[in-house]
């Protein structure tokens, strides 16, 4: 079982200085279309060759995606594994902070 939370929990999260090891899961294109600053990238595509980066950075795992989707199904992943993690429910559709363009 893993948590949820909606993005604007995570903004106002993030506001507020906690450590968050924000991991957005979708592919480089949806990435690069618009993403969360705080947020790296490890694409579900790669998402098995890659999950040994998951821990590298401090703070709360909080996996996002486009709806929920994708980083539901890497949250059900990790906590089988008995990680401690939380997905946001509404994904990058329920985001309304600022986003970052690019890689």
């Amino acid at each position: 079982m893993y948590n949820e939370i909606t993005a604007d929990e995570l903004q106002q999260r993030l506001q507020s200085g906690e450590a968050i090891n924000l991991i957005d899961v979708r592919e480089p294109d949806e990435w690069e279309a618009g993403h969360i600053a705080e947020a790296r990238l490890i694409p579900l595509s790669e998402f098995d060759a890659r999950q040994n980066e998951v821990h590298d950075r401090e703070g709360e795992v909080i996996v996002i995606c486009r709806s929920g989707a994708r980083s539901g199904r890497v949250c059900e992943f990790l906590a089988r594994q008995g990680f401690e993690v939380t997905n946001v429910s509404d994904g990058n559709l329920g985001w309304h902070g600022p986003v970052v363009y690019g890689k």
